[in-house]
Formats: C-alpha cells, structure tokens, sequence
C-alpha cells in the first residue's frame, strides 16, 4: 500500500520499520520538529522517528500543525492508501483525517475504550491493571474514540513503563501490519463510550513517592513512572529516583528506614528499593547503591 506515516517518540519505530520491511511504500514520514537537545540544549535533536525514516530515505514533513490549507493540501496530494499513525502528537484535522483512501489508523497502547489519552502505558501500570494491549483504531476526530479494528492484549505483571513500552511497540507494528493485509475486509466495533476512561498526560507533581500510601500502590507508582519521570524521594537533600521496588515485609512510620537493606516503610506494609538513580548519576542495582550510601536504620525521608 501507497502509506503516509506519523509518529514522533521510540514507541512509533518499530511500526515504522515493520511497514518498510513488509514491503509498503511509505511515502512520506510526518513527526514532531526537532527540538533543542544535545551538549547544553543548544543542538536540534530530530525524533527518532525522524532519524530512522532519514536512515530509511524516506522525506519527513515536521510542520509545527496540521491546521493550514497549505499543509492539508500537501498532506493530500500524496495520494495516500492510509495512513498509519502511532503517537505522533498532534491533533489531526478532518481534511487530514480523509485525505487517504482508508483514512488514518492508530496504533493505540491500551485495550480501548479503557485509557484513552496521552499517558495509557503508565495509568495502566499505576493503576494495577492485569491486562494491558494494543488497539488498531480508525481514527475520527475524538480522542481515542474512533471505531476499533484489531487488538491484541499481554499481561502487566511486575513490567515497568519502560519495559511495557517497548513490548507494545513490537506488537503494535506487527498488528499494523497484519490489519494491512485484507484492510477491505475487516468490519471495525464501535467503542462504548460508558466504558471509556482517560489517561491524563503524567503531571512531574505525581513523582514524588508519597510513602503516607500502602506498599502496593507505591511500587505500582514506581514502576508507573520508570524510567520517565523517575518516582522519587529526597535523601541527604539530594534527589533519588526509584526506578524499580518490591514490596517488602516489615512496618514503621511512614518514610522510616527500617532496616540495613533501605526497606522504607509505608502506611502499610514497607517497600525495598531494587534499581535506583542519584541525579546526575547512572541507575544502580541496591547492593551497588548501599556500598557508596549507607542508610541507617531509623533515618525518615522528608
């Protein structure tokens, strides 16, 4: 097929790239414009959906919207069959919407209509979801409201974020894929929308461990939110990130050391770190933590 495709973070490359290796002809890549980054923010940075399309070949358009007559007209006169979008951040105007022949598809992370939204990975996990997936979803001009077309589904577990993130990427390119093969004959299911719920773009207020919560859902926030934003909490005046924890026996008061391995006890139960990261240093195992930052028991976090 004839493809547009838009994406903007890591999330979006292996749907790119599993498009490319199923033989489609992508036509033009739209992401997010390069952004300062680099030594001291000075450098324009390019997406990563940017740099693999230029490893590609393939042209990238990154217009700062999608709303003018000049872009809508360009947008359209690529002819496109479809197009395939997977986080690309910005809203899709109804001209864009029905310029290709097939319209546009998302590749949603959340089993819709459950987390419609910005952040569907780290509210699943937050919330202590089981189950999570991926919907292909044709697009309208709703949020996530579109009619469903496939989905596919892989339990939580204990996964981070991080680590769910990029499960759901290799399964989203593999059913963009799949859906591809017969689009025609697929019949899309309309979502209830009184089943809908919304997942909220991750506010950085949400990262600091509140340790006044139980175990569970403290763990849940950790591994909610690693590696980005990083849940943390202060220690010596300097910030520490948890990035993965376990909950661990034990009880205190709440944000009380309560052993030598840096259990830290919550309102209940107690929760022991597993990865952490100082600021400015690479993340560390805890063993690796205690040997340079030794804890005494009974020491209260602020």
């Amino acid at each position: 097929m004839r493809i547009i495709f838009m994406g903007t973070p890591e999330f979006a490359v292996p749907t790119l790239q599993a498009l490319v290796d199923a033989a489609h002809e992508v036509v033009c890549v739209y992401t997010q414009p390069p952004r300062p980054g680099g030594r001291r923010g000075k450098e324009l940075t390019k997406t990563p959906v940017h740099q693999r399309a230029s490893d590609l070949g393939i042209k990238v358009r990154h217009p700062k919207s999608l709303k003018s007559a000049e872009e809508q007209t360009a947008f359209a006169g690529l002819d496109a069959d479809v197009a395939v979008v997977a986080a690309y951040g910005l809203i899709l105007p109804q001209p864009i919407l029905d310029a290709p022949k097939h319209g546009c598809l998302n590749v949603h992370a959340s089993i819709l209509p459950k987390w419609r939204g910005a952040a569907p990975i780290h509210r699943a996990v937050m919330a202590g979801d089981a189950v999570t997936g991926v919907t292909i979803m044709q697009m309208e001009a709703g949020l996530d409201t579109g009619p469903m077309i496939t989905f596919a589904r892989t339990q939580i577990e204990d996964k981070t974020t991080g680590e769910l993130t990029e499960e759901l990427a290799e399964i989203g390119a593999q059913l963009m894929v799949g859906t591809l093969i017969d689009l025609a004959a697929l019949h899309p299911l309309e979502q209830d929308d009184e089943d809908a719920t919304y997942a909220a773009k991750i506010d950085k207020a949400e990262a600091r461990i509140d340790w006044d919560r139980p175990a569970a859902e403290v763990v849940r926030q950790i591994h909610g939110l690693s590696p980005f934003p990083g849940a943390w909490f202060e220690l010596d005046g300097t910030r520490v990130k948890l990035l993965r924890a376990e909950v661990a026996e034990g009880s205190g008061k709440p944000g009380e050391i309560i052993d030598e391995r840096l259990a830290i006890a919550c309102s209940e139960g107690a929760v022991r770190p597993v990865e952490l990261q100082r600021a400015g240093k690479p993340k560390m195992d805890l063993n690796t933590f205690l040997r340079g930052n030794a804890v005494a028991s009974g020491t209260v976090l602020g």
